[in-house]
């Protein structure tokens, strides 16, 4: 049973828990190799919240793209993040944003190492 915090150590609150779940029964090495591949792939919430601050000074919808939300993106970059409101909204959201990101990220690696 490989221990999270001994692969990714800066996990924090539901993403770690998520990603504990995950490794249960898994074997040392398999864990190893999932933390390499998820560590490269995750976004760390503390850009998603700068990039949104970036929405109020120079773009908006830059954090909504690098999450991988194309449309969501457009539609903030041609409506100035929805007139500040959206953008206001995810700044208040960005760890969820984050959160729901690596997730889905997690899912796939772990479908990948198998």
């Amino acid at each position: 049973m490989a221990k999270v915090l001994e692969v990714l150590p800066e996990l924090t609150g539901e993403e770690m828990v998520y990603i504990q779940n995950m490794m249960n029964e898994w074997t040392d090495d398999k864990a190893r190799s999932f933390a390499n591949v998820y560590r490269a792939r995750r976004k760390d919430p503390q850009v998603i919240l700068v990039t949104a601050l970036l929405g109020f000074i120079i773009v908006a919808g830059v954090h909504r793209f690098m999450l991988g939300q194309i449309g969501m993106g457009l539609l903030y970059l041609f409506t100035a993040g929805l007139c500040f409101i959206g953008t206001i909204i995810d700044l208040v959201n960005y760890q969820r944003l984050a959160f729901e990101f690596n997730q889905q990220v997690a899912n796939e690696v772990a479908v990948l190492i198998k």
